[in-house]
């Protein structure tokens, strides 16, 4: 068959009969990613959070003054709040209860209608349809007007009419959910995620009590694991909360409230002794992780009165070079949070805001606000100006430190480490580097490698601890200088002064992190992820940045062998080789360093992408993940004791 006579047929095929019409829930259930984000673990949290958000958006109406939050024995989960309960009464238009309509119409429910909800959350109104429609089955029960109603629904499908079961003196609504296993791929929720978060709302919605109970464990004396979080001072609580491992400069955080043209505006900030920048916004309590119109307006605010302060003061006049934006950001860490009535976000996950006018609105108010605040607190605002004038004499010389190392490999060719075995491939896409413990391991890994795609750069003892160092500090480093230019990254400055990575000639989209499985390795390992985290942020963001894991024990019987990563698997092997039901029949080695693995050991258990197990990084929390870091590799000692001590897994492995 000749070519044009191919394509005229596939085109005849083309008709009426091949356009696909999905009813109800079912486009959820085709590409739940388009409504809630993705079906791995975190697709399944979101679930929770679009139940939360509607008796939120009670709270912000007025009339919920509780949410209480039950992970189920069966990994199910149960809501509830105290507001006004979803109407039941029949649905003039549709002709079914305002129930059911609810729950399961796209893009139907109150927030649609101004005179019910000033504000709100939630997925442009598909949010608890969508957890229905995910959800293999679900419980609606509602008390208002005295009774209690209820209707059952399977996979989004109603399984009867709304009906009553019983009397109500109060109001609410209880959604229980237990998600489908033909959607999702995992069923099993984390207590930290879904605390962190309500923890988060508490201080968002302050006056507004949460609670989360877990009853899928009791402990030692039959009680379930359960926190209530509530918050008397909003944000300023929040922002103390998120600096509680940091020194600090002000004696209480800059509290600013205001509101124009019905968009209602609250800040909180802090300063501290750190060398970073920490702004997290907030759009109607939704998490606006890339910022957006509110921030820009904050920062421009900070930009403008700190430096017109400085400026009338006569604090900038020795410096012989100019201030930038960052340097009034650096040890700043805030919360913007923005009450808009018709908020427009940039992409369906809402990462980003994009109304023009809240820019204009958050500056006025912030300047304002913040203009009070310096004349009445001189004392601090010049504790301020010195950390401004530190950090810009501080990003002075690290522009120089980091042209130094640049200009260095420019002029010196290819500039790669002479401790790097580089691989073959020029193919970043394929291409790994292995960061390796100690000249010894980097040596066996040498030898078992597959030279083709995997790239070797031992690491000499402990990488600096950025945390606490001067950026300058960072590229004086040997072991930090290497990485950057073993990457080929390179680091600029963009018009404010801001610090930006160029990874366009990143050299391996996989770097492995691979240390020994003792205490000191984890040490190490923790400090290249902060090194990561606070100087190559976007490689973790576009999933470049694993972690090895090599096996912890080698179970041996003659000639049969077994490798395990953990305790059970090692009971496993040993159940397994036992000689007559006697388990000392055992030789069991406990890997304590990845030198005590000969090559062909290492290759087969920790390198060969066939067999291997990788943990990739990756940031659920940036809030979380700042506040961890800072306090296991800050300077304040009893928050990493705490911390150490209800996370220790090595305490009898290497006592």
């Amino acid at each position: 068959m000749k070519e044009k006579e191919i394509k005229k047929t596939q085109n005849a095929q083309y008709d009426a009969g091949n356009i696909t019409a999905l009813e109800g829930l079912e486009a959820v259930r085709m590409r739940p990613a388009m409504y809630i984000g993705s079906t791995d673990v975190k697709g399944l949290h979101h679930l929770v959070w679009e139940v939360v958000d509607n008796s939120i958006d009670e709270h912000l109406a007025g009339h919920c003054t509780r949410v209480d939050v039950v992970i189920l024995a069966d990994n199910s989960i149960r809501v509830s709040d105290d507001g006004r309960g979803i109407p039941v009464g029949r649905h003039e238009k549709l002709g079914k209860s305002a129930l059911e309509v609810v729950m399961t119409v796209l893009h139907a429910g109150g927030k649609f209608d101004k005179d019910t909800y000033k504000v709100s959350g939630g997925l442009h109104g598909v949010g608890v349809s969508c957890v229905n429609a995910l959800s293999v089955h679900l419980l609606a029960e509602v008390h208002r007007d005295g009774k209690v109603y209820q209707q059952e629904y399977e996979r989004g499908k109603p399984l009867g009419e709304v009906k009553v079961v019983g009397e109500a003196e109060d109001t609410g609504t209880i959604i229980t959910f237990k998600p489908d296993g033909q959607i999702f791929e995992t069923l099993e929720y984390k207590y930290e995620v879904l605390a962190n978060r309500l923890r988060e709302l508490s201080y968002l919605n302050k006056g507004l009590t949460l609670t989360l109970t877990d009853e899928r464990e009791k402990d030692e004396e039959g009680n379930f694991r359960s926190e209530t979080f509530y918050s008397e001072g909003g944000l300023a609580e929040f922002v103390q909360y998120l600096d509680e491992t940091r020194t600090r400069l002000l004696e209480q955080p800059i509290h600013i409230t205001g509101g124009e043209e019905n968009v209602q505006v609250e800040v909180a900030m802090q300063y501290n002794t750190s060398y970073t920048e920490n702004v997290f916004s907030y759009v109607n309590n939704i998490h606006t992780h890339e910022g957006g119109t509110h921030v820009q307006g904050f920062r421009r605010a900070i930009n403008r009165l700190f430096k017109q302060y400085g400026e009338e003061n006569g604090y900038f006049k020795k410096l012989k070079f100019t201030i930038a934006g960052e340097d009034f950001r650096e040890g700043l860490t805030a919360v913007v949070s923005v009450k808009v009535p018709e908020p427009q976000f940039k992409g369906q996950t809402k990462g980003e805001l994009g109304n023009s006018e809240v820019n204009g609105i958050v500056s006025r108010i912030v300047g304002k606000r913040l203009s009070y605040w310096l004349e009445e607190h001189p004392n601090e605002a010049k504790r301020i100006i010195d950390k401004v004038i530190l950090a810009a004499t501080a990003r002075h010389a690290a522009r120089k430190a980091r042209e130094l190392v640049q200009r260095k490999n420019v002029l010196t060719g290819s500039g790669l480490p002479g401790k790097l075995a580089d691989c073959s491939s020029k193919d970043p896409n394929i291409s790994e580097l292995f960061l390796v413990e100690g000249d010894s391991a980097g040596g066996t890994a040498k030898q078992g490698r597959d030279r083709n795609f995997q790239a070797i750069m031992p690491l000499r003892g402990k990488i600096l601890n950025v945390e606490k160092a001067l950026e300058h500090r960072i590229y004086e480093n040997e072991e930090i200088k290497n990485i950057f230019t073993a990457l080929g990254v390179t680091v600029t400055e963009d018009e404010n002064g801001q610090r930006v990575l160029n990874i366009e000639k990143l050299r391996y989209h996989k770097v492995i992190i691979m240390c020994d499985a003792d205490v000191d390795g984890s040490h190490i390992v923790t400090l290249i992820l902060t090194f990561f985290f606070r100087y190559m942020h976007k490689l973790i963001e576009e999933g470049y940045v694993y972690i090895a894991q090599p096996p912890l024990y080698q179970v041996r019987k003659g000639k049969q062998f077994r490798y395990c990563w953990n305790d059970e698997e090692r009971n496993e092997a040993i159940r397994l080789y036992a000689d007559g039901g006697n388990p000392d029949s055992v030789k069991v080695q406990r890997y304590k360093g990845l030198g005590e693995m000969n090559a062909e050991q290492l290759w087969e258990t920790t390198m060969d992408p066939d067999s291997r197990f990788l943990k990739q990084v990756t940031i659920e929390d940036a809030m979380e993940a700042d506040r961890v870091f800072s306090m296991l590799m800050g300077d304040e000692v009893p928050p990493r004791r705490a911390f150490i001590e209800a996370n220790a897994k090595y305490a009898n492995v290497d006592a």
